[in-house]
């Protein structure tokens, strides 16, 4: 049997995580996460993303991050987005993030207690127009202060 260094095996596994992450993030147009202090969302905390889109013809996948631990004590995560256009319109969805299955065992990637979803909330989007975009997303449970989720964050990717 080989042994290997537990600081080679480190140094190893690092440079692989760096690796996907890299590959993974090449047809991103934006990226961000915001990490919520203690694992606690009040319910009138909201993480903000601006987004500036300069192109109108490529098709993206629109996708919302969402990262819990199991102290989670729900199966499903309700949300407000709210987007602000570049002509200044508002729109305010209500989105349903499951992160747990009918069996209680968590959905999502992840080792050890923090568990991350990818949730695409429109696929083949266009955005209609040049400029900067806000949106806002804030928890829409009816407990004032959740405890468990780590962190949230909007993905936007070209689609191939």
């Amino acid at each position: 049997m080989i042994s290997i260094p537990i600081r080679t095996l480190r140094i190893f596994i690092l440079l692989l995580s760096v690796l996907s992450i890299s590959a993974c993030g090449f047809h991103a147009v934006y990226d961000a996460h915001v990490e919520l202090q203690d694992s606690k969302w009040f319910k009138d905390d909201a993480a903000r993303f601006e987004v500036v889109i300069n192109d109108t013809v490529s098709q993206c996948d629109f996708v919302l991050n969402v990262r819990n631990n199991t102290d989670y004590r729900f199966s499903n995560l309700y949300v407000f987005l709210r987007t602000k256009f570049p002509n200044g319109n508002i729109t305010r969805d209500t989105i349903e993030c499951i992160l747990a299955n009918n069996t209680g065992k968590w959905l999502g990637k992840g080792w050890g207690s923090i568990k991350e979803n990818r949730i695409i909330l429109k696929s083949g989007l266009q955005f209609p127009l040049k400029g900067k975009y806000e949106f806002l997303i804030q928890q829409a449970m009816r407990a004032d202060t959740l405890h468990g989720i780590v962190g949230v964050g909007l993905r936007i990717e070209k689609t191939d």
